[in-house]
């Protein structure tokens, strides 16, 4: 079972030294909402709740000072986390109040930053109290508490508004879906200009692993399983295993912290009738496990292979070492705006492969990709996995050069190119004495050295040294099959780039190819037709 915070549901004591938690207890139970099913309409605080509004506000340092800095709360679709973070942003307008302080929400775009926003105005306007302590200024998504000066903020991820901010309270909300980091960095560096700041991340999980969030997510499970000690982050992770079942509703019960209240929720019917229908369909499958399991995804929605097998592949890259080595290479042209990619197999002693791939990219489109993408590609680049060409396009010397001096390296038996906008290459390796093959991209063409791929790859005989690109990459594969099930990588369906990947199949079924002495056209039917592009 992965982390799992026990004390949310158990009766084990919660420290509250100075009463601050209980008081934040109180003030919530004190408001109205417009919503609420209760007497007088009385702010649902339902017990899951109650306890991380009591551990994160009453355990306190012995000066009475805030101890927890950080909150990263995994958390279901349909639990309610945003009425939970709309009620923490009241309590910093109300008993946490600082004169003149700043309280923001912050979301991926301003539609989802307004949601808490309408929270918080419910529950203003539910309450004649409330409704003479504040202004809502609706139209700059601003909230004012009139005699302090205190107000509250909802904003989007747009960087031009935030820095500069010194916020004492900041509300992150569903961070899986950030692609752009500038308001992430704004938000972080704002907080510890102020003593006391509390950041509430609340999100569902996401996909990929090249993400701020997921970065997040990591750390928080290193300090639920003691791997980090740091006794001012609490993570709070309603989880599933990857392993369990994702129709049994026990795992449903006890990953969804609302179901476990009076009246249950989400809406467990509505969960079974999208188990009955992603039965037959993978996409909703996954869909399901990671919006209302939480299960942190790889890549695709559905991933063509597991990335915890391609991680045993690791292994390390010392490409000095096996200098003169016999070696394959695959090249994917992409369009010049876009990634390119060469990849590598050179020939091992053991039977293995060893996968060097490297990639492409303008340098001109090098942020703003990173952003459509939410890719680090500047990391990458920094790493030395990227090669980032100056100018607005990909400087196809540049990847003719990194061949060359593949081949100056190794002994080369074939460059394999995707004919798409290869020709002149083709023509300059050809005249330098380098063997070249175009590898037709036609699905029968693939059917095989897909297989060998897959096959080095589940028999851990591919050693790609973790390039993190390259990981990205297989993540985001999804393939396009015919009715036997042939397979070939496809662009159009797959989540994001794959060239590094496209490039790695082509040179590790070379590999595969000529060091059995069967080439993988010996397995293609005879029609020529089916080798068309």
């Amino acid at each position: 079972m992965s982390s799992y915070p026990a004390w949310v549901f158990d009766n084990s004591p919660i420290p509250d030294p100075h009463g601050k938690g209980q008081r934040a207890v109180d003030f919530l139970r004190a408001l109205r909402h417009p919503k609420s099913s209760l007497p007088g309409r009385q702010f649902q605080l339902d017990r899951w709740q109650d306890r991380i509004i009591r551990k994160v506000y009453g355990d306190t340092k012995p000066d009475g000072t805030r101890r927890i800095k950080t909150v990263f709360a995994l958390i279901p679709r349909g639990n309610r986390k945003t009425t939970l973070g709309a009620a923490l942003a009241m309590l910093h307008l109300g008993p946490e109040r600082i004169p003149g302080s700043q309280v923001v929400s912050a979301a991926v775009d301003r539609d989802q930053a307004r949601i808490a926003l309408e929270e918080m105005k419910g529950v203003i306007g539910a309450h004649p109290r409330l409704e003479e302590a504040f202004q809502v200024q609706d139209t700059k998504n601003r909230i004012n508490h009139r005699k302090s000066a205190a107000f509250y903020r909802a904003m989007s991820a747009d960087a031009a508004t935030a820095h500069g901010r010194t916020p004492v309270f900041a509300l992150v909300d569903e961070l899986h879906a950030w692609k752009k980091r500038d308001l992430w960095d704004a938000i972080k560096t704002g907080l510890v200009k102020t003593p006391g700041s509390l950041l509430v991340v609340t999100t569902t999980a996401g996909i990929g692993r090249e993400n701020v969030a997921y970065d997040m997510y990591s750390y928080a499970q290193k300090v639920a399983t003691g791997v980090i000690e740091d006794d001012a982050f609490l993570p709070i992770l309603f989880e599933a295993d990857k392993d369990e079942d994702w129709r049994d509703e026990a795992v449903w019960h006890r990953v969804n912290p609302g179901l476990s209240c009076t009246p249950p929720y989400p809406d467990i019917d509505g969960m079974r009738q999208m188990v009955r229908e992603a039965e037959h369909r993978p996409a909703d499958r996954e869909m399901f496990r990671q919006l209302h399991l939480n299960i942190w995804l790889d890549g695709a929605a559905n991933p063509e292979w597991d990335l915890g097998i391609w991680d045993e592949n690791a292994g390390e890259l010392d490409l000095s070492s096996w200098e003169g080595r016999r070696a394959w290479i695959g090249v994917d042209l992409s369009k010049r705006i876009d990634l390119s990619a060469v990849a590598t197999a050179i020939e091992l002693d053991d039977g293995r492969l060893a996968l060097h791939v490297q990639s492409f990219t303008p340098e001109a489109q090098l942020r703003r990709r990173a952003d459509s993408d939410g890719a680090p590609y500047p990391l990458w680049a920094e790493q030395g996995w990227l090669t980032v060409c100056p100018g607005d396009i990909v400087d196809y010397s540049y990847i003719e050069s990194h061949v060359r001096k593949m081949a100056d390296m190794f002994t080369v038996e074939e460059v394999n190119f995707d004919p798409y906008m290869a020709r002149d290459m083709v023509a300059s390796l050809e005249g330098s004495g380098i063997p070249v093959n175009l590898f037709s991209q036609g699905i029968m063409n693939f059917a095989k050295p897909v297989v060998d791929f897959e096959d080095m790859m589940m028999t851990r005989r591919l050693v790609h040294g973790g390039n993190p690109l390259l990981r990205w990459s297989v993540g985001n594969t999804v393939m396009q099959r015919d009715a036997n099930e042939n397979r070939k990588p496809n662009k159009d369906r797959s989540s994001d780039r794959i060239d590094p990947t496209v490039a790695s199949i082509m040179a590790v079924a070379r590999a595969v190819a000529n060091a059995t002495g069967r080439s993988s056209y010996d397995d293609a039917p005879d029609d020529p037709d089916l080798y068309s592009v």
